[in-house]
């Protein structure tokens, strides 16, 4: 069978993305901004990482075809008798943020925002901006934001949540959700007293790719955030239609394949994801967080798009591959899957710990082939930092992985060893240490 994939190959990180990276846009952050123009009219904030780690049980050429996507049936071949053990991997991130404000008169404002990331010197996701985007808000209204922007479901799933307690990636990037929106329209409120606390409700729109007039991209995000004292409450819940089917939350939402041309070959495919969240501060040293979250996918039927040698397909999910339903071949079937974290952070003066768990669950679902929805996947870590002051962070890190069993990764997962680089395919546990430093200005 002739291969080709007209999807970009999914980025998989280490689990961590820094033991002490929950500091990335804390009060210290803002704290460092770089302010500048007229009455301070812009402003530069961003961070730099590097960060090197050791891990058992890698097998980085154990895929016969490595740049696939787990969800195609060639994916799941592996090289005969390959060899896995210890190795080394290593990562750079930098990220800048570059703000502008101005008001307007009469209780309103604007600003924009434009980030970009960079991973081991190149673009993190190459053609996407994390933020491209322009608001008016006003204390009495809220605001309404246009552009490119990262979304509440990864974002927040990753900072300050996975991040305070070492799972940010295997939290925040695992599931049924999109990470980056292209075209989005955001309105959120205002700030509302609620039961002796306080409320903000938040609602994006995307349409993703406009030219796909058959198939037309949708997407909705609705976000609510309460707070009273030392608790705080993340609610949010993201339904789409037509983006690319993955089990990527950190991914961009565009449209079921990158070429228009495929507009009239495919047929539709949707996903939804809904996560709670909180936190609470049980004194000045100790905040406890966790949280549940339910992915769904309908599934995507398995197609070439463009015949040739090699042919190319399009991006499907959990397909019953050389099966049939309904008439339509390799069709792809509808899944459930739910999954959890909990963890703890400590501050004993400049030094910070934390540890961390995530459980991604089995999913359910009627697909008559095996397709990682009997497999399961828990993470723990353990990480400690020391706050060097003007902005620097140094830390050192622990986990490890164990799956449920040997065989293609949980669904919620985008590829067989992502986030730990331990493919669930050729053993069921690893672990990892690593050191690090984190710059914030």
């Amino acid at each position: 069978m002739k291969k080709f994939t007209t999807s970009p190959a999914i980025r998989l990180t280490s689990v961590f993305k820094a033991g002490a990276f929950a500091i990335l846009l804390s009060s210290q952050a803002v704290s460092h901004a770089i302010d500048f123009g007229p009455d301070g009219m812009f402003s530069l904030t961003g961070f730099a990482k590097a960060e090197a780690q050791r891990g058992s049980n890698h097998c980085n050429d154990c895929q016969k075809f490595p740049a696939e996507n787990k969800q195609r049936l060639w994916a799941d071949e592996l090289v005969i008798g390959k060899p896995y053990g210890t190795s080394n991997t290593h990562v750079t991130l930098f990220q800048p943020w570059l703000g502008a404000k101005y008001d307007l008169g009469q209780g309103f404002k604007f600003n924009a925002l434009v980030s970009q990331r960079w991973r081991d010197g190149k673009e993190d996701i190459p053609g996407f901006w994390y933020e491209k985007n322009a608001a008016i808000s006003h204390d009495d209204y809220g605001s309404i934001r246009i552009g490119a922007m990262t979304t509440r479901t990864w974002s927040i799933a990753d900072y300050p949540y996975g991040t305070n307690i070492g799972v940010a990636d295997v939290w925040g990037s695992s599931g049924a959700g999109y990470g980056l929106l292209t075209k989005a329209v955001r309105y959120t409120s205002r700030i509302m007293d609620v039961a002796n606390g306080d409320l903000v409700l938040e609602a994006s729109y995307d349409q993703g790719n406009r030219d796909f007039k058959i198939n037309q991209p949708k997407f909705l995000e609705l976000y609510a955030q309460y707070r009273q004292g030392d608790l705080v409450v993340d609610a949010m819940f993201q339904d789409s239609r037509n983006g690319n089917p993955q089990a990527w939350s950190h991914g961009p939402f565009t449209s079921l394949t990158p070429n228009i041309a495929d507009d009239a070959k495919l047929g539709g495919s949707g996903q939804s994801i809904g996560m709670v969240m909180a936190r609470y501060q049980w004194d000045a040293r100790l905040e406890l967080t966790g949280g549940i979250r339910r992915n769904r996918w309908s599934g995507a039927y398995a197609v070439i798009t463009v015949p040739g040698d090699p042919a190319q397909w399009n991006n499907m999910f959990n397909v019953d591959w050389n099966g049939s339903l309904n008439g339509v071949a390799n069709p792809g079937y509808a899944s459930t899957s739910n999954d959890a974290m909990v963890g703890a952070r400590y501050r004993m003066g400049q030094w910070t710990a934390h540890t961390g768990m995530a459980y991604l669950g089995k999913a359910s679902t009627q697909n008559p082939s095996e397709r990682g929805q009997s497999n399961s996947a828990l993470v723990n870590t353990l990480g400690l930092g020391y706050d060097m002051g003007n902005g620097l962070q140094v830390y050192g890190f622990v986990g490890m992985v164990r799956y449920g069993r040997l065989g293609l990764a949980p669904m919620s997962m985008p590829g067989n060893a992502a986030f730990t680089n331990v493919d669930s395919r050729v053993t069921r546990s690893g672990n990892w240490a690593g050191l690090g430093a984190v710059y914030v200005f």
